[in-house]
């Protein structure tokens, strides 16, 4: 039965590899249960019925994904939504989070619309084969980045912007607190996974990056239990070990479900929310589908990718799911690269990531107990695995070669993937066109017409 759904040996792949790669996934993006209710909770939201609505929208998305679209790809309240959701439209604008939900279930609903009109399909058919290369390699230096903050590998640095960790300029990031016994302690471990999973990969044990995550933390279980790691919640380094004490219970979604509100937003403004959350999260897919499809070698020989239409259909539909349940705006995650680096190439992989989004409501200790140095080496070796992209772009063509580099820098130095894509596109236009490059390329009119609307978009927002 899964040989007919999932069409496992059409796809090159099998039952264990897909749950091995749903597994990884799921162990890659377990953070967001923690990290979206702290960041949504900053805006005044139940933290627990937050957790809730992150854990079951999560499941819902990612669940569609495999039924609309059968691909590896999990979906879950993206990163830097959220945050823009509770740090700009909530305190600094002075929203209330229901008008800010409000938004994201207008969002929603405007790109299930665009989704059956084929807009978003095309805009990504339209995508030039070089800058989906590129959004592939610049995807992998961006988890790379993040997996090195999440380690606290790299660390802010006034003088160069960033630097490498040591215990003073961590201490004079976080008003003299921190030590060796702490954060000192989880960077060596976050090394030490890095190098352990690096080992695995080179001698190809299967399950590698799952094993690198789990290794990782068994280590720092250790250390603690030996005394040396000591947790320090005032800096964000807490205990190792899974915490039952409070038994095993669902926070109840009530606090936070079908708490939209559509008054108080003068209508101008609502528009521009509406935009900003439609455009981060458009690109922002559209990059991750690129770029994860393109090292998974699923994309055709025109460079398309078949049954697009049902993945963005699915994100579009978990968004408007999302904002009904209480949560930020459901995307399609960059750690589904993880699942793929381990050979998951069909929607059994989301459907097991998908269900343990489902269990870790019931098991929200443990997933919440893995510390996030721990599936830093993952996203560093992910970053590894997506940069084998970079050897197919032709940088002897400048033409395609300089808008791929400029795409590829942006996203870890912009930290965002959406501002890699306008930067690619921008150049990639401009470049043809102005040194008459223009009709040998055959720059697509969907091209010139989002070059058009990311240059307005950097002059007026």
């Amino acid at each position: 039965m899964l040989e007919k759904f999932f069409k496992l040996k059409e796809n090159h792949t099998n039952v264990k590899t897909e749950i091995i790669a749903g597994i990884t996934t799921f162990m890659t993006m377990a953070y967001i249960l923690a990290v979206n209710p702290n960041i949504l909770s900053a805006a005044g939201m139940d933290r627990g019925a937050v957790f809730t609505a992150t854990a079951i929208s999560s499941f819902l998305g990612t669940l569609l994904m495999a039924l609309f679209a059968n691909y590896p790809f999990a979906l879950a309240p993206g990163m830097g939504l959220n945050a823009y959701l509770a740090y700009t439209v909530v305190l600094q604008m002075g929203y209330t989070w229901q008008a800010a939900l409000a938004a994201v279930f207008i969002e929603g609903i405007i790109f299930i619309l665009l989704s059956a009109c084929n807009v978003r399909e095309a805009i990504f058919n339209a995508i030039p084969m070089s800058l989906k290369q590129a959004v592939s390699v610049g995807i992998g230096l961006f988890i790379a980045f993040i997996g090195l903050q999440n380690a606290k590998i790299v660390l802010s640095n006034g003088s160069t912007l960033v630097g490498l960790f040591s215990v003073e300029s961590f201490k004079g990031l976080n008003d003299g607190a921190g030590s060796m016994n702490d954060v000192g302690i989880t960077v060596l471990l976050a090394i030490i996974g890095v190098l352990v999973t690096g080992i695995l990969v080179v001698r190809k044990i299967k399950g590698n990056i799952l094993w690198g995550i789990l290794i990782t933390w068994v280590l720092g279980i250790v250390c603690q239990m030996i005394g040396i790691y000591v947790p320090n919640p005032e800096i964000g380094m807490y205990s190792l070990l899974p915490d039952f004490s409070a038994g095993i219970s669902v926070p109840s979604l009530a606090p936070v479900f079908c708490k939209l509100s559509f008054t108080g937003v003068p209508f101008l403004q609502m528009v521009v929310i509406v935009f900003a959350f439609l455009f981060v999260d458009l690109f922002d897919t559209l990059g991750t589908l690129i770029g994860v499809s393109t090292k998974a070698g699923m994309l055709d020989k025109d460079g398309k990718l078949p049954n697009i239409k049902g993945a963005l259909m699915a994100d579009a539909c978990a968004t408007t799911a999302g904002a009904v349940l209480g949560t930020s705006t459901v995307t399609t995650f960059v750690e589904s690269a993880s699942g793929v680096a381990e050979g998951g190439r069909t929607g059994l992989t989301a459907v097991v990531t998908a269900i343990l989004f489902g269990l870790s409501l019931l098991l929200s200790p443990i997933f919440l107990a893995i510390p996030s140095f721990a599936t830093a080496p993952a996203l560093i070796i992910v970053g590894f695995y997506m940069m084998g992209s970079v050897g197919e772009i032709s940088f002897d063509d400048a033409c395609e070669g300089i808008p791929a580099f400029i795409c590829i820098a942006a996203m870890p130095m912009f930290y965002s993937i959406s501002e890699g894509i306008s930067m690619g596109v921008i150049s990639y236009v401009l470049i043809n066109l102005f040194s008459g490059k223009a009709k040998e390329k055959k720059i697509s009119v969907v091209m010139y017409v989002l070059c058009i609307l990311f240059i307005l978009k950097y002059i007026f927002l």
